[in-house]
Formats: C-alpha cells, sequence, structure tokens
C-alpha cells in the first residue's frame, strides 16, 4: 500500500480561504452578497441598527400628513410605523441588496451602458426554457420555493446580472484542454472514497496513524472527529472526485493517486487550518460518449462558467473600489475617503 507514512502536507495554491463545507465546489451566487472581501469597522459611534428597549412602533402617535395603513379599535397604523417595523426585521438584506444594485449602476452609468427590459425579458425566458418551464410556470416557482417576486427577480437577480456581463466586457476564450479535461470529468471515471477533515496537522496526524493502524475503523474516525459535517453524519463518505474540477487541487491529485481499495491518503491541506486523509474505495465506472456527440454541451457549459467566473471577478473589483457607508448598520468598507488640503 502506499502512503505508510504521512505525506508531506501539501500547501493549497491558487485557492482562496474556504470553509469545510467547500472543499467540493459549486454555484456560488455573489450578485447579492456584500461585502467580499473588505475591511470593515464602525463607522459612527452612536449609530446602530437595532437598540433595545424602543417602544413599540404601532403605540406611536399617528401622523396625520401620513397615509394609515390599518386602523385597530380607532388608533391608526401609520406608514411610518409600518416602515420602521419593515427595516427592523428586514432592512439590512434590503438595503445590502439596494447598495450592490447602486455600485452596479454607478459603474455602468460611468461607462455608458444600459441593460433594457427587452434584454432582461429575453434572459428570463431562455433560463425558464433550460428548465422546461413556460414563463409563468417559472415566475410562479421562484414564489414558491425563493419567496421572490417576478419584479424582485428582475431587479435584484437578472439587471445585475446582465449589467455585470457588460461591466466584465471580455469574450470567452474556450479551448481544445478545457473542453477534454471537462469531458473526463463528466464521463471519466471518478474516485469513490471517504474523507476525514482536521483543523490543525497534528491532529490530523494522530488521526491518520489511528487509521492506518485500523482501516476498518476510517467510518467511526470519521464520525468521531471529522470536522466537515455533511461527510461526517455519513461516516466520511463524499461525492466521487473529479480529476479536473470540483473538490481542491490537491485533495483530487491525492485521490487519483491511490490505487487500491482500503489505501490512505497521506494527510493533505485543503485550505488554511484544513487538513484531510482520503480512504480509497474504487473507482466509477466512465460513461461512453462520443466526444462528437457532447462537444457542443460542453462548449456552452464552459462558456457558462467562464462568464460567471468573469461576473464574480467584476462585481468583488467594484465593491472593493467603492466606499459604503452603511448608517443602518453603523459599517463601512472600501478606501477612507481623504479629505484634500493645502498646506500653506
Amino acid at each position: 500500500m502506499e502512503d505508510q507514512v504521512p505525506a508531506p502536507v501539501i500547501a493549497p495554491t491558487a485557492t482562496r480561504p474556504g470553509r469545510f463545507g467547500l472543499l467540493f465546489g459549486g454555484t456560488l451566487m455573489i450578485l447579492l452578497a456584500g461585502g467580499v472581501g473588505m475591511q470593515v469597522w464602525r463607522a459612527r459611534s452612536g449609530q446602530a441598527a437595532e437598540q433595545p428597549g424602543r417602544a413599540n412602533v404601532a403605540a406611536e402617535a399617528p401622523d396625520a400628513t401620513k397615509p394609515s395603513y390599518a386602523r385597530v379599535n380607532g388608533e391608526a397604523i401609520t406608514w411610518d410605523a409600518l416602515a420602521r417595523e419593515c427595516v427592523e426585521r428586514h432592512g439590512r438584506e434590503v438595503l445590502e441588496n439596494m447598495i450592490n444594485r447602486m455600485i452596479i449602476q454607478q459603474e455602468c452609468s460611468r461607462r455608458g451602458l444600459t441593460v433594457t427590459e427587452s434584454e432582461v425579458d429575453q434572459e428570463i425566458l431562455e433560463i425558464s426554457k433550460k428548465f422546461g418551464l413556460a414563463l409563468d410556470q417559472w415566475y410562479k416557482m421562484l414564489e414558491a420555493e425563493r419567496n421572490l417576486t417576478p419584479q424582485q427577480y428582475r431587479r435584484d437577480v437578472i439587471w445585475p446580472m446582465l449589467a455585470l456581463r457588460k461591466l466584465a466586457g471580455r469574450d470567452v476564450t474556450i479551448t481544445r484542454e478545457m473542453i477534454q479535461e471537462a469531458y473526463e470529468d463528466n464521463y471519466g471515471q471518478r474516485v469513490k472514497a471517504r474523507m476525514i477533515v482536521l483543523d490543525n496537522v497534528r491532529r490530523a496526524t494522530e488521526i491518520w496513524e489511528k487509521a492506518k493502524n485500523n482501516p476498518d475503523d476510517f467510518e467511526s474516525l470519521a464520525r468521531d472527529y471529522s470536522m466537515e459535517p455533511n461527510s461526517r453524519a455519513l461516516g466520511g463518505v463524499i461525492p466521487p472526485i473529479r480529476r479536473n474540477s470540483g473538490a481542491h487541487e490537491n485533495l483530487r491529485a491525492a485521490a487519483f493517486r491511490m490505487k487500491q481499495p482500503g489505501e490512505l491518503s497521506g494527510v493533505v491541506q485543503v485550505g488554511p487550518s484544513q487538513y484531510a486523509i482520503l480512504k480509497f474505495e474504487g473507482l466509477t465506472e466512465p460513461v461512453e460518449h462520443d466526444m462528437a456527440d457532447v462537444e457542443a454541451q460542453l462548449h456552452a457549459d464552459l462558456t457558462e462558467r467562464e462568464v460567471q467566473r468573469m461576473v464574480g471577478e467584476t462585481f468583488e473589483k467594484l465593491q472593493e473600489s467603492a466606499r459604503v457607508d452603511n448608517f443602518l448598520t453603523g459599517e463601512s468598507r472600501g478606501a477612507v475617503e481623504q479629505a484634500s488640503s493645502t498646506e500653506q
């Protein structure tokens, strides 16, 4: 059996810090996620999003100049009271969405780019067709499963996505090598394995020794010690590992080095304070497909993936360059504005 002693811990390369649950990749929706990689500090003392002990807003004296939205035994619930309650319950999320839309809109205005209503309509229609749903069914599904109204979906999801595509403004290049790797990932063999994840190398080495001495105990060791909750609950079982994508590159390399059922990998570093141990359980059967029959779909999938990558990079750069003062949360982010002055 290979790896009779723990392999040298391999430092991750070109990979950002992630949580244990991100060892195996997936689609990360970042269009409306705020604060990526930005410094956060208290903006102003005395400003906070929530103040304990605030009086019941519904009990405040009604303002005759504002409309009432309900009346209870003659006492009005005003627009101000309703708005304040909504802000307290949902204000952080809604405001963050508005901030992100404004960041994107400002850059579009600066560069003279627009997204038309017809472009939004066409994008939604194409997406619904991909899922085999009529447009009205797609909207109903979004409301039922995502709690998104058609207006929210158009404004908070589709418009930012289309705007960021235009802002990214780069042509996607798909190489033959990328298509070949995608073919291997989709139709080639994958490694079936169990995994244990630990948060320090000393502990990982101790568990590796236990697993080496008693390979049949790997499942119970995973349940007892692994820091990754999803696989831990399954005794370390993880989705089959692809050769070229999905899992961390160090994990993929270790997985495909193993040959015999029951074989252990070394201790593999997959992130800051993340160390994995694999137990090889075999290979999946390859799926026979002629490249000519699937190449067009692979090319389309790769193109979409590359577009989403560029969109994510563009959005992150816009966030990093924007100065945002959020007075609801009392936080600011982005570069500190320098006041100009002339020395005398």
